[in-house]
């Protein structure tokens, strides 16, 4: 019995113990912190990794708002009831309602993201949802906290997205998102968040990076602090310089790669990119950052063709052109910044469209008949006082290093569609009838039919460059070097395909800007641009940028190597020196090119045979037939000019401190009479251009009297003109030199010599 009471006080007391430690540990548990949600990269709604088979919805309002539209910030055309509508909108007749996503595998579903519709006139958006799961379609479980289902809190906006994250990960193959209540229509767009399982295999889309780089997001700090690592790892081909600053004092770095970095070498290119002009589209400046770290270690590990880039090219990137505008994108993430938040600079900018308007310029001109004489078709001068009007800091900046670099070929990377575009950005307007006066076709007088048989008629002729082709082919190497922009089957980013399968397309065609930035680059500098939109996802999650390296590495070195298409040359005088500023004229392209202050020039051009021709002021043109081959190099085309007469003429009055000057005879004389008036060289140069119309226009005046009159001219003296009216007093008085030059008696480019250009007198 004594036996018996001791075992069952020990039995007692171990079980009183583990009752004690079993309360010690709730104890505990109720303690700990909870558990932070599991963080999962998007599946890829957005940037359209998830393809359209994988989508489904149990109805929609009508065709232009299907499960595709439903897509993260899926913009809709400017018609809103178009095909193309801003998010998925349900059929409010039906009862039950749900978006579903098959990730075709089963993957750790830890959260969605929604938001409301994309459009200018409507609200809609959905405030409540449940979420269910199911690995055959069929069987779904809702979601629920172990009391009831879980009723999750969706937007109180159509614009900002709000991500809703799962306590714990729930790994299922599909998910299903079942709005119960909403603003407006019932319309939503959204994003899914999920891991896949570590025992999975990769997928077609899964890319495993080859290039040991860093794979990641850079702040303003972050970027620099990376290029002075760069920088310092290739002291010997790198050099970081800033060309200028934002409104808020944040340095524009740039990053020189060159086998002599900091010097502009004779008969070297130069080349740039840029990126973030937008500061919300970040893949550009991440894809550069990648560029500078990729060209500097296979430099080091001497990649042949790295090494012919770098000694052959004067390279600069420039991955943050507005600083202000990302660092307030970057602070929002990857996902959680809406289309727009960004993309102006923090004055209201945009700084693509930000630049002088001089395509207005130049196609104003070429309907008046003054191009080249009077304005030329290149280098056309800046608006005055246009930098002192409504222009960014930032646009400041860019036009200045515009301006100081000889840039030959470049690229600005933006986001939200994957295509190349290409000049004009501008639409040209309706041409202006051959006296100068208002356009012929008044749009505002045309009815939508009569406007759309006149567009199909003049397809293309009204927005193409004069390097129509050189620019197709600079586009369609980019987009063709990538890997997947022209795989687009199932159409672009937010409409149908619009390229025809090539990936390019003109701007002005597609979607028309004023004051471009390419086409800025174009009229005014020697440089040709173009656009790459690298992707649908303005802001892709680190988790994609390894695969976006992969398909843009190819494309960002072709692009490159395109700077030695074409000619190349120095231009001198025969006593070997070098002329800047001297000009090259390609017979059949009206587009000329200026030579760089060291006289060297590189002129773009297709394989072919061009007649080209180098004039500079105060010497005689010269003209060479130039063979351009499919080498991977420039062809060399130099030419040596010779002072003409009319520069030694000028230079013996220079000397003498004399210029000629016209005169004529008052209208009594009976003789007409040249003479020669003693004056100072001090005209402004707006009075010796007039002063060149005058005299094309008496030169004309008496070759008709000599004709009729049959008679002898006098022999042109140098004495004293009797005191008649001269030319230059009768006209100033009389006629404008708007008159001279365009009136019904004026002289016309039949009326003289050819060589004798205006610029050549």
């Amino acid at each position: 019995m004594e036996r018996e009471r001791k075992a069952k006080e020990e039995k007692a007391e171990k079980l009183r113990k583990l009752l004690e430690e079993e309360e010690e540990e709730e104890k505990r548990k109720q303690t700990l912190p909870p558990a932070e949600p599991k963080k999962c990269p998007p599946l890829g709604l957005e940037s359209h990794r998830v393809e359209d088979d994988q989508i489904l919805a149990s109805s929609m309002s009508h065709h232009g708002f299907s499960a595709l539209r439903g897509r993260l910030n899926m913009q809709s055309s400017p018609d809103e009831e178009d095909v193309y509508g801003g998010a998925w909108c349900a059929d409010t007749e039906e009862k039950e309602h749900w978006f579903q996503l098959d990730a075709r595998r089963e993957v750790e579903f830890t959260g969605v993201i929604t938001q409301g519709r994309n459009s200018e006139s409507h609200n809609d958006f959905v405030s409540s949802f449940f979420v269910a799961f199911s690995n055959d379609s069929r069987d779904w479980t809702v979601l629920h906290d172990g009391y009831a289902e879980w009723l999750f809190y969706g937007n109180v906006d159509k614009d900002t997205p709000v991500m809703t994250e799962f306590t714990y990960p729930v790994v299922a193959r599909h998910i299903r998102v079942s709005p119960q209540s909403w603003n407006g229509s019932l319309c939503m767009r959204l994003e899914v968040l999920g891991c896949p399982l570590p025992t999975s295999y990769p997928t077609e889309n899964d890319v495993q990076p080859t290039d040991d780089l860093d794979y990641r997001h850079h702040n303003y700090k972050d970027m620099r602090q990376m290029m002075k690592v760069i920088n310092e790892e290739c002291p010997n081909i790198t050099r970081i310089y800033n060309i200028g600053k934002s409104s808020q004092g944040l340095k524009m770095y740039a990053m020189e790669i060159s086998d002599n970095p900091g010097e502009h070498e004779k008969g070297e290119p130069e080349f740039r990119y840029t990126a973030g002009l937008h500061g919300n589209e970040v893949l550009g400046r991440e894809l550069l950052l990648l560029l500078m770290q990729f060209v500097c270690k296979e430099y080091n590990d001497d990649n042949p063709r790295i090494r012919r880039l770098v000694d052959g090219v004067r390279i600069h990137l420039v991955p943050s052109l507005n600083p202000d505008a990302y660092e307030l994108a970057y602070e929002m993430g990857s996902e959680m910044g809406n289309w727009a938040l960004g993309h102006w600079t923090e004055e209201g900018y945009d700084i693509f469209q930000n630049f002088p308007d001089l395509n207005s310029i130049l196609w104003g001109a070429e309907d008046r008949g003054w191009v080249p004489r009077i304005v030329p078709n290149h280098h056309i001068a800046i608006p005055e006082n246009f930098l002192n009007g409504s222009v960014a800091v930032e646009t400041k900046a860019i036009i200045a290093w515009m301006e100081r670099t000889p840039f030959v070929l470049g690229a600005n990377l933006q986001g939200g569609e994957k295509i190349v575009v290409y000049p004009f950005d501008m639409q040209r307007p309706a041409r202006a009838d051959n006296r100068g006066n208002q356009p012929v076709l008044q749009y505002h007088q045309m009815n939508e039919e009569t406007w759309a048989r006149i567009q199909r008629q003049n397809e293309g002729a009204l927005r193409e460059t004069a390097d129509e082709n050189l620019f197709r082919w600079l586009a369609m190497t980019y987009a063709h070097s990538h890997l997947t922009m022209t795989e687009n089957h199932r159409g672009s980013c937010h409409t149908d395909d619009i390229t025809g399968g090539q990936g390019i397309i003109n701007r002005a065609s597609w979607k028309p800007v004023v004051g471009g930035m390419n086409d800025f680059s174009y009229l005014h500098t020697n440089c040709f641009e173009i656009s790459i939109f690298l992707g649908c996802d303005k802001f892709p999650h680190e988790s994609e940028l390894a695969m976006e390296w992969e398909n843009n590495r190819e494309a960002l070195l072709a692009f490159i190597e395109q700077v030695h298409r074409g000619i190349k040359g120095v231009v001198r005088d025969v006593d070997g020196n070098l002329l800047a500023n001297a000009t090259i004229s390609v017979e059949g392209i009206k587009h000329d090119i200026k030579t760089a202050p060291t006289g060297d020039y590189w002129r773009l051009l297709n394989p072919g045979e061009y007649r080209v021709t180098a004039r500079a002021d105060g010497y005689s043109s010269q003209t060479r037939l130039c063979v351009v081959g499919y080498d991977a190099t420039a062809t060399p085309c130099s030419f040596t000019l010779t002072k003409s007469n009319w520069a030694r003429i000028q230079q013996i009055m220079a000397q003498s401190g004399k210029k000629p000057r016209l005169a004529t005879n008052s209208k009594g004389s009976p003789n007409s009479r040249v003479s020669v008036e003693s004056t100072r060289s001090t005209a402004a140069p707006q009075d010796e251009r007039l002063r060149r119309l005058r005299m094309m226009r008496l030169r004309r005046l008496r070759l008709e009297r000599m004709k009729g009159s049959m008679t002898t001219v006098a022999t042109t003296t140098t004495t004293t003109p009797p005191p008649t009216t001269t030319m230059s007093t009768t006209t100033e008085a009389t006629t404008s030199w708007y008159d001279l030059w365009f009136g019904e008696d004026s002289v016309t480019t039949n009326d003289y010599n050819f060589e004798y250009r205006i610029d050549d007198y």
